[in-house]
């Protein structure tokens, strides 16, 4: 790949949007399921295995679990995107969204996110 069409890429990338939306937490150790709602999606996974890896989490049963269980057990799914451009309606629709995905999957909830 040649360095314009390199850094055209690296640019289109820089300047795309968040995406909003639900993702699953699982607990391969346990068969726990968390289930919770971000508005930057794609990067969500990061800064919440970065806040468990430092002990850091909110969520002190989730930190709780880590710890015992180990960074392997755990895996991280996105389960919907959310696309809504009116802000009012996504404030709306995301947690509907991300409480029908708990009941579908009996699931809890991942608190801090």
């Amino acid at each position: 790949m040649d360095k314009s069409r390199r850094k055209e890429l690296m640019q289109q990338y820089a300047e795309r949007s968040p995406q909003t939306g639900v993702f699953a937490m699982r607990n391969a150790a346990t068969g726990e399921v968390l289930v919770g709602q971000s508005k930057n999606i794609d990067k969500q996974q990061n800064g919440l295995w970065v806040r468990l890896r430092s002990g850091m989490c909110v969520d002190k049963s989730v930190q709780a679990s880590w710890t015992r269980h180990g960074e392997a057990a755990f895996s991280y799914e996105i389960l919907e995107h959310v696309s809504e451009p009116d802000p009012h309606v996504l404030e709306r629709v995301l947690p509907e969204r991300t409480a029908a995905w708990r009941e579908q999957m009996a699931a809890g909830t991942v608190k801090g996110t």
